[in-house]
């Protein structure tokens, strides 16, 4: 199950991505979602879409990975392009039964809203396939260190998102073992109606959350018995430095920004 949720594992190919500092390249992914946002026609999301199919061919990384990425999101793509293609009133109809009508200009929507998911999904593994969670969780350290200023503590809020990651593929194995132990036991899931899925389901969260707990239990045990304090200073095995290669990297992505703005 583990191979299924691909997103927060770190694939080493050696690529020059790999070798950036993770701080630029948080920067780099929220210059991203600004650009995906701004993608608004065809022209745009034609410019996006081949700078990103770069960047993933710069990691050095199959593409099926990318595409493994996507695919728990699949569903959620399909429902908004429904959801835009149902909703979206206005272009020339393009297909009619009745007095049901769907428009050019819902279709046009839908199709960009879902290919804008997929490219940010495809950024978030590359980030998440070519920085290692120590590194990240550093990286975050170092985006997050203005808010001291405002009296919120960027150790806390990056250890719990690098303890969130790290939880993902454990809570999964959890639940594989638990499904396997109920087919062994004749409750197998691929072969039940929808409705006795559903219930079944429900049944899992209960072991799932007391198993989360408790795990989560012997990590706060683990960590106190190490001396680990939160907001004390320590060092770190990591030191993180910027070169020339980072700053081109941002560049790069403020280059795509002004290409989508100008077209």
């Amino acid at each position: 199950m583990r191979d299924k949720l691909l997103i927060g594992r770190s694939i080493d190919t050696g690529s020059w991505i790999h070798a950036l500092d993770p701080r630029f390249k948080l920067a780099a992914m929220l210059l991203y979602v600004v650009v995906i946002v701004l993608v608004s026609s065809w022209p745009d999301m034609l410019i996006t879409a081949l700078f990103s199919i770069l960047m993933m061919w710069s990691t050095r990384i199959s593409f099926r990975y990318y595409l493994k990425a996507m695919k728990p999101l699949r569903f959620l793509m399909l429902f908004i392009f429904i959801v835009q293609l149902l909703t979206v009133k206005t272009g020339e109809i393009w297909f009619s039964v009745g007095s049901f009508h769907l428009y050019t200009e819902g279709l046009e929507i839908g199709l960009l809203s879902v290919l804008r998911m997929a490219l940010l999904v495809s950024f978030t593994a590359i980030l998440t396939f070519t920085t290692t969670p120590g590194k990240l969780n550093l990286g975050l350290e170092g985006v997050l260190k203005p808010l001291k200023k405002i009296g919120m503590h960027p150790e806390r809020l990056s250890l719990m998102i690098s303890i969130a990651l790290r939880f993902i593929p454990t809570i999964l194995d959890e639940t594989h073992k638990i499904l396997k132990a109920q087919a062994s036991r004749g409750a197998d899931l691929k072969e039940l109606p929808w409705k006795d899925k559903a219930k079944m389901l429900v049944s899992l969260l209960v072991p799932v959350t007391v198993s989360a707990f408790r795990r989560a239990q012997d990590l706060i045990h683990s960590m106190e018995s190490r001396g680990f304090v939160i907001n004390e200073p320590r060092t770190s095995l990591y030191r993180l430095t910027w070169a020339a290669k980072d700053i081109a990297f941002i560049f790069l992505f403020i280059a795509l920004g002004a290409a989508v703005l100008v077209v």
